[in-house]
C-alpha cells in the first residue's frame, strides 16, 4: 500500500527566508511542500535554477499556488489536504502603510486561522516579528518572553505583526490546531535582497559614512538558515505527543544567532568584506530626526505622483540608534532550538553570496545620484531633476500662469475658482469642437468617463481630506504649546520647500555639484563636532572656570 503523501504549507513562499525554508523541507523530506503567495509563478534566481528548489518543482515535491491572503476563499483552497502552515508572509516593513499592512498581518492572519480551523490543518507555526515588543523608545536588552506588547508600538507593520500574533497564541487548540510563534531578530543571510543590496547602493552613493547615534547599541542578528531551522524545530516540537507538545503549543519565541554585537560593527563588517569603508562619522539621532520627519512628509505628499519609499524615516532611524538584544533561552528550552550556523560563518557565507556588489566590480555609470535617492527616483525626480525638459518647462510654464493670473494679481478664494472653472470650460467647449485631425497630427478627444468618480473613490478621498485636515489641526495645536521645536522645524522646511523656484533649482544644483557639496557638508560636521568637544572640555572641568 503507498504511503500517503504528506503536504505542508509555506505562505510568502517567493520571500528570502521563506525560501530557505522551503529548501530546508525538501532536504529533509519531511513533506511536499505547497508554496503560496502573491503572482502568478515564482521566479527563481540564477543560482536556484539547478538547485534544490527547481528540481522540487519539476518532479512535483513542491509546487506553486497563487494565493491572496486577503481572499478567504482563496486560502480554503490552498490549505486543502494540508498538515502543517508556515505562516511567512507579510508586506515590505519599510512601507509605513496600515491599510496594508493590516489586510496581510491581520486580516490575512485571521484567514489562514480559519481556513486551518476548517480544513482540519494540525499544526500553524507563525513568523512574528521582536518588533512586537518595541517602542521605539526604549532599549531592550536580553529581552524575553514576558515582555508585554507596548501601549504604542514603532510603527504600523510593528503593531499590525502583534495583532497577528495575539490572534495565532489564541487560535491554539481550535478543532485540534496547535500553533505557536517564531520572532526571529534582524534576519540576514545569501538572497536577502534587502539589507545588503541597500547598504551597497548607500556606500556607493557615499551615504555609508554615517553613523547614527553614539555606534554602541547591541543588536540581535540571526542567519537565515537558522531561522528555518528554528521552524522546524516549532513544528516538530508541536507534531511531538505528551508534555512536548503542551509546552511549546500557545507560546511565542525569540530567534537569535545568540551572539550580540553592536549594530554598526556588523554593517561595517559586511562593508568591509565587500571592499567598501566602514562608517565613522557619528551623528546623534536627534539631529537626523528632523530630517526624517521632513523626508516622511515629503513622501506622504508626493508617494501619489511616483516617489518611492525613503530609507530615512523616524521608524527606522530609532530602529538603527536603539539596542535590541534577546534571550532564546526559552526557544532552547521547549523547542530545542540551538544556531546551527554561527555569526561568523554566516557573515561570511553572506559576504561571498555577493561577488556582482564588491566594490572593485565596474559598475554602470546609470546608477541614480544621490538627488535622484532623495526624490524617490520616480516621476517626482524626473521632473526636478530635469531629465525631461519639455515636460519640466511645461509644468513650470502652467505653474508660473497660474501663480500670475490667480496669486500674484490679489484674488479673492471665490475669483479665483470662478476663473479656473471659466478658463477649463471655455478649453473643453473648444477642444470638442477641433476637428479629430490638424495638419496631420491627431486630435485625441477627452472621454466622458474621465470625469466620473466613483462612489469608492470619492469615498476614499473623503477619508483621505478628512484624516489629512485632523492631521493640520493637530499640528497647529502642537504649536500653540510653543514646546515643540521639532515639529516647529519641520512647518517651516515644509513651508520653504513649496517655494517652487527653489525646488526647481536646489536638487539640480545638488546633482551636478554632489562631491563638492557632501565635501562642506562634512566639513561642517566636524567643525561642529570639535567645537562641541571643546566646549564639553572647558567646562568640565571647575577649576578652569575659577
Amino acid at each position: 500500500m503507498a504511503e500517503e503523501e504528506r503536504w505542508c504549507m509555506v505562505t510568502g513562499g517567493r520571500g528570502f527566508a521563506a525560501r530557505h525554508l522551503v529548501v530546508m523541507l525538501i532536504k529533509y523530506e519531511m513533506f511536499k511542500v505547497r508554496i503560496a503567495d502573491l503572482g502568478p509563478n515564482i521566479v527563481l534566481d540564477p543560482d536556484e535554477e539547478k538547485g534544490v528548489l527547481s528540481e522540487a518543482l519539476v518532479s512535483g515535491h513542491a509546487q506553486y499556488v497563487s494565493t491572496d491572503l486577503r481572499d478567504k476563499p482563496q486560502v480554503l483552497k490552498a490549505c486543502q489536504g494540508v498538515e502543517v502552515v508556515f505562516h511567512m508572509a507579510a508586506p515590505d516593513s519599510s512601507i509605513n502603510n496600515h491599510q496594508l499592512h493590516h489586510s496581510v498581518n491581520v486580516q490575512g492572519t485571521r484567514n489562514i486561522i480559519d481556513a486551518c480551523v476548517e480544513m482540519k490543518v494540525k499544526r500553524l507555526v507563525y513568523t512574528s516579528s521582536p518588533s512586537v515588543v518595541f517602542d521605539g523608545v526604549h532599549c531592550l536588552f536580553n529581552g524575553d518572553e514576558s515582555l508585554p506588547y507596548p501601549a504604542k508600538h514603532n510603527d504600523s507593520y510593528s503593531a499590525t505583526k502583534a495583532e497577528g500574533e495575539a490572534l495565532v497564541i489564541k487560535s491554539n487548540g481550535l478543532n485540534g490546531l496547535l500553533t505557536c510563534c517564531i520572532r526571529p531578530s534582524s534576519i540576514f543571510g545569501p538572497g536577502d535582497k534587502l539589507l545588503v543590496p541597500s547598504l551597497v547602493a548607500a556606500a556607493r552613493a557615499g551615504k555609508s559614512k554615517f553613523i547614527i547615534g553614539d555606534g554602541n547599541n547591541m543588536y540581535d542578528f540571526t542567519y537565515v538558515e537558522n531561522v528555518a531551522h528554528a521552524h522546524i524545530c516549532a513544528e516538530r516540537a508541536l507534531a511531538s505527543e505528551g508534555t512536548v507538545a503542551e509546552r511549546s503549543a500557545g507560546q511565542a519565541y525569540f530567534i537569535t544567532n545568540a551572539e550580540p554585537i553592536k549594530f554598526w560593527e556588523f554593517m561595517s563588517l559586511i562593508l568591509e568584506g565587500l571592499g567598501y569603508e566602514r562608517p565613522k562619522i557619528k551623528v546623534p539621532a536627534a539631529v537626523i530626526m528632523p530630517i526624517a520627519h521632513m523626508v516622511e512628509l515629503i513622501y506622504k505628499l508626493l508617494a501619489p505622483y511616483g516617489m518611492k519609499v525613503p530609507q530615512l524615516t523616524p521608524s527606522r532611524v530609532r530602529l538603527l540608534s536603539r539596542s535590541r538584544t534577546f534571550d532564546c533561552s526559552k526557544a532552547n528550552d521547549r523547542l530545542g532550538y540551538t544556531p546551527i550556523v554561527p555569526l561568523q560563518e554566516g557573515l561570511k557565507r553572506t559576504i561571498e553570496s555577493y561577488p556582482h556588489l564588491r566594490a572593485d566590480v565596474p559598475t554602470t555609470n546609470d546608477r541614480p545620484s544621490k538627488a535622484a535617492l532623495l526624490l524617490g527616483n520616480g516621476k517626482v525626480a524626473d521632473l526636478l531633476l530635469w531629465r525631461n525638459k519639455k515636460r519640466t518647462l511645461t509644468v513650470l510654464l502652467i505653474l508660473a500662469a497660474f501663480f500670475f493670473n490667480f496669486i500674484a494679481t490679489g484674488y479673492t478664494i471665490v475669483t479665483v475658482v470662478s476663473k479656473l472653472l471659466l478658463a477649463a470650460s471655455i478649453f473643453l467647449f473648444i477642444h470638442a469642437k477641433l476637428p479629430e485631425k490638424i495638419l496631420g497630427y491627431k486630435i485625441e478627444k477627452i472621454q466622458e468617463s474621465k470625469f466620473h468618480i466613483s462612489e469608492d473613490k470619492s469615498h476614499q478621498v473623503a477619508l483621505s481630506v478628512a484624516s489629512e485636515w485632523n492631521s493640520a489641526i493637530i499640528c497647529l495645536k502642537s504649536l500653540c504649546k510653543g514646546s515643540d521645536w521639532i515639529l516647529f522645524l519641520k512647518v517651516v522646511l515644509s513651508l520653504l520647500a513649496l517655494r517652487v523656484p527653489i525646488a526647481f533649482l536646489t536638487f539640480v544644483v545638488y546633482e551636478k555639484k554632489e562631491e563638492d557639496i557632501d565635501k562642506l557638508v562634512l566639513k561642517i560636521l566636524s567643525l561642529g563636532c570639535k567645537l562641541k568637544s571643546c566646549n564639553s572640555g572647558i567646562t568640565s572641568d571647575p577649576k578652569k572656570l575659577q
